[in-house]
């Protein structure tokens, strides 16, 4: 995958020249280290510009920015097209001239004449991100995937509408703002990343999952939805009609699995070294599995462990794995030391803050695949949220069921004076918050679950941030009025934003599970803007490329049909997915406990690291704009140290902010280093 640019001036010729493109540009290196070019039209009223990490087709012929045989069609393309070959023939078939031997590139550019935008992406399947843009009309075209595996941002810049894989490239631009979206920051202290469109910068956004952009010859933007992870794309009724539960059980074991191997498979295309993630659970275990089939060669599997926390290490799981498949396995162990020295570089390379410690042990394995040759890795991705691998999920699940419906049924006034009770008690025991949200939610009719990953509910944000403080959102005018961005995010409830999820979803799917209904909002926000969004940044940052089998679409619409008794049968999490990997991969590893991806956050919080992290964040330059009430925050770090409430993720939120706002928007590195 790759690093990619573009400018596009619209009405003002002469603007776009090759130093502004090739700054912008050359910021993103890393993103694609084989090369980089650019092309700018004849008016100079358009540019795009594009860094290389060659993949696919490695000759010269592939390079992009890339046209159409008559040059009225540029691209500029990060991303892998996995169906790119029988969609070749058919362009092909259809006259379409190739000038490249096996570029998925040009399918896209030779697509979309075919096709037009929506039947090309309606036929293709891969993770990618691009601009297009089209001179029959003067348009551009700014696109992400279906399910959001590869970022792309946007802003309009002194009337100049600038796109870019890493949101440091449009800073190059001389006229982009630096300076917090503090709407974007309100959300972000909910969701440990701020929902897509918004960004944490001001005049910049990020193009949603499934969505793509178009911008007139005269600068109107229009955003459309291509594609939403939904129920009632991939089971037909009649397929299972009249079915016994154990012939029910097959169809949809025999149904992933097929998907599953085909999504392996067709992610296995590479004209470059590829290896593994492996942490010896479920999903990176099937990985390994499935790619074992379509090799000779050994598989290069790597994983990551801790020197001093054992009890997180999942090595011995990794070992039984890469023993099993005969693959030549790799492992790195890290300390508080090696964490300590990557932060400044993590704040770098995360561009906005990204709340989620996993990044850290994500770069070092990254890293240790790179530095064995790899270019391209298999990650497990997107599993969990298809088919309820969390334990919280299940949680939920049985919260709504047992406290949350029969609590609704009570009177009006009864539920909200044991709300106000509720509140007013966590006041004195914070480490109530968390239950007296609950119950403040239910007594206002919003939804039990949000998000999968939540840190500041609105009972605990309302304490710490002054929301006097947060200024006009003004700024955010010209997105509202082109419809891109919901003026319901402009206030400090983050309620409006998951609820911009459920009230379609409902209205469209008013019988659907609520699992189901859980499943779409992870879609919708922590899997693309969280999730996928630190893969990217992470293995990117290293120049390797991270693939995303179980996230492949057929997969995704198959398993969004299958009932949620199906995926948490018996209190079994991933009950139907486990039977289809069934004899693929060892029982040892399939039942064995979850542990997931993670750091020692907690105990690092509580020594040395802790102080250095609690001077950074008092000392901060945010805090002195008056966003936030101190009290709150000295109360989070009193209370981790103590013992009295484990607070290491509200710290790790506020700490990812203020040293994100000390490098990037005050220009000095972030202090506590």
């Amino acid at each position: 995958m790759c690093g990619i640019v573009g400018i596009f001036a619209y009405g003002q010729d002469g603007l776009v020249t090759p130093g502004l493109i090739e700054s912008m540009r050359d910021c993103m290196t890393h993103r694609g280290p084989d090369g980089g070019e650019l092309w700018i039209s004849e008016r100079a009223h358009i540019g795009f510009g594009h860094r290389r990490l060659s993949v696919i087709d490695l000759s010269t012929a592939a390079n992009q920015p890339m046209p159409n045989e008559d040059g009225s069609v540029w691209i500029t393309f990060n991303g892998e097209i996995y169906n790119h070959a029988p969609l070749r023939v058919l362009l092909d078939q259809a006259g379409h001239r190739f000038r490249t031997d096996h570029s998925d590139t040009e399918v896209l550019v030779h697509g979309f004449e075919e096709w037009g935008i929506d039947g090309l992406l309606d036929r293709i399947s891969g993770d990618y991100a691009f601009g297009l843009y089209d001179n029959r009309d003067d348009s551009l075209l700014v696109v992400r995937d279906s399910i959001g595996v590869k970022p792309i941002y946007f802003g309009v810049f002194n009337g100049q509408f600038c796109f870019a894989s890493e949101i440091k490239a449009l800073l190059a631009h001389p006229h982009a703002e630096r300076d917090i979206d503090p709407f974007a920051m309100v959300h972000y202290l909910s969701f440990l990343t701020t929902p897509a469109p918004m960004t944490m910068f001001k005049g910049i956004y990020k193009v949603p999952a499934g969505c793509y952009l178009k911008v007139s010859s005269t600068g109107q933007i229009s955003m459309h939805r291509h594609y939403d992870a939904a129920p009632g794309k991939g089971i037909r009724p009649e397929e299972t009609a009249g079915l016994s539960e154990k012939a029910l059980e097959d169809f949809y074991v025999n149904g992933i699995r097929t998907r599953l191997r085909g999504a392996v498979e067709r992610r296995m295309m590479s004209d470059v070294p590829f290896g593994v993630f492996l942490s010896g659970g479920i999903d990176s275990s099937t990985n390994v599995a499935l790619m074992s089939e379509y090799t000779d060669l050994p598989l290069n599997t790597f994983t990551i462990g801790f020197k001093d926390h054992q009890h997180l290490n999942e090595l011995e799981y990794a070992n039984i794995a890469a023993k099993r498949f005969n693959t030549k396995h790799h492992q790195v162990l890290i300390d508080e030391a090696d964490m300590i020295g990557y932060l400044e570089n993590l704040i770098h390379h995360q561009d906005e803050p990204l709340a989620d410690w996993v990044c850290i042990p994500l770069y070092f394995v990254s890293k240790l695949a790179r530095d064995n040759g790899m270019t391209v890795v298999q990650v497990g991705e997107g599993s969990d949220e298809q088919f309820s691998g969390y334990a919280s999920y299940m949680g939920y699940q049985r919260l709504y069921r047992k406290y949350w419906q029969p609590f609704r049924q009570l009177p009006k006034g009864l539920q909200r004076m044991a709300a106000g009770m509720a509140v007013g008690a966590s006041a004195i025991r914070p480490q109530w918050e968390t239950y007296a949200d609950i119950i403040d939610r239910a007594a206002r009719d919003r939804e039990h679950f949000w998000t999968g990953a939540m840190v500041f509910w609105n009972t605990a944000k309302d304490r710490l941030v002054r929301y006097e403080a947060l200024g006009s959102p003004d700024h955010h005018k010209t997105m509202v009025e082109a419809g891109v961005l919901d003026p319901k995010y402009l206030v400090p409830d983050s309620f409006n934003v998951i609820n911009s999820f459920f009230a379609p979803f409902d209205a469209k799917f008013p019988d659907s599970e609520p699992l189901t209904r859980m499943i779409h909002s992870e879609f919708r926000l922590r899997l693309p803007e969280l999730l996928l969004m630190r893969v990217d940044k992470i293995s990117m940052s290293v120049s390797l490329e991270a693939r995303v089998p179980f996230l492949d679409r057929d997969l995704v619409d198959f398993s969004f049909d299958i009932p949620e008794d199906w995926k948490t049968k018996n209190g079994e999490a991933k009950y139907v997915l486990k039977k289809a990997v069934e004899g693929m991969i060892p029982d040892e590893l399939i039942y064995r406990k979850k542990m997931g991806f993670g750091a020692p956050m907690a105990d690092w919080l509580r020594g040395g690291f802790g102080e250095r992290v609690e001077r950074s964040i008092l000392g901060s330059g945010l805090l002195k704009r008056g966003l936030f009430k101190i009290d709150y925050i000295n109360r989070l770090f009193a209370d981790h140290r103590s013992l009295r409430a484990d607070a290491s993720l509200p710290i790790w939120t506020l700490y990812n902010l203020t040293a994100w706002y000390d490098y990037w928007i005050e220009g000095k590195q972030a202090r506590g280093y």
